[in-house]
């Protein structure tokens, strides 16, 4: 039997249903939940759902869509992600120049800058071939 692993992005709605399981263990009989809880179910809400969130935690549908709507600044909760942000990389400009530098036995030099758009080997056989070299 195959075992289902949550996607990342419900990570942080795990976490918040067992803080929210967590209060409800230790709660006192007729004792609302705290404002922080509801903070980070309305954060939650606000991201991946209003029903979602209320079936995983198991909360008031109506209140959790009011408190999700009221306010996009409500407090940051220990369990959002930073904001993405666009980083852009900018390669170094590459040299656009192939240069072949040839010395021969005698002492001659040749040396040959071409566009590295070029077939370089092709050059390369042809110095070979003119300054006689056997390799």
């Amino acid at each position: 039997m195959r075992t289902r692993q949550a996607p990342i992005a419900l990570v942080g709605m795990e976490r918040a249903r067992r803080r929210v399981e967590r209060w409800r263990e230790t709660r006192a009989a007729g004792m609302s939940m705290p404002e922080n809880l509801w903070a980070i179910a309305a954060q939650l809400a606000r991201r991946h759902g209003i029903y979602p969130t209320a079936r995983v935690l198991g909360l008031e549908y109506n209140k959790l869509k009011r408190l999700s709507q009221q306010s996009n600044e409500a407090p940051k909760s220990p369990l959002s992600l930073p904001p993405p942000t666009f980083v852009e990389l900018m390669a170094p400009a590459a040299e656009a120049v192939c240069r072949i530098e040839l010395e021969g036995r005698a002492g001659s030099k040749l040396k040959i800058e071409l566009p590295a758009s070029s077939s370089a080997v092709l050059v390369m056989e042809l110095c070979r071939v003119v300054c006689g070299s056997s390799r």
